[in-house]
């Protein structure tokens, strides 16, 4: 069973940049799911999509696996892009579009 390392980004609730610091290892799902005839609910018997390994760094990520004989992927994560932007712009004689309240 393949896994994935990547570095999570930060979701769009979330301000700061907690736990998006760390690579996360995580094991990709092997069998399509069942639904239990019973209750109706979604199970599955492999037990090691429920794991969620962090690591301090990639290459501890991709050591680990190695040492476990676990093939994997990496996924880079995407740069942010920050605009910069002052507040005294928005009162700029050649502004785009006029300025209203």
């Amino acid at each position: 069973m393949p896994a994935r390392i990547y570095k999570p980004a930060k979701s769009a609730m979330q301000s700061g940049l907690a736990r998006t610091k760390q690579w996360l290892l995580v094991f990709e799902q092997d069998k399509p799911r069942e639904i239990e005839p019973l209750m109706g609910w979604t199970s599955s018997g492999d037990t090691r999509q429920q794991l969620r390994l962090w690591f301090d760094s990639k290459e501890e990520a991709m050591a680990y696996a190695e040492r476990e004989g676990i093939a994997y992927r990496v996924e880079e994560p995407h740069e942010i892009k920050r605009r910069t932007i002052s507040y005294s712009d928005n009162f700029k004689f050649n502004r785009v579009g006029p300025w209203t309240h």
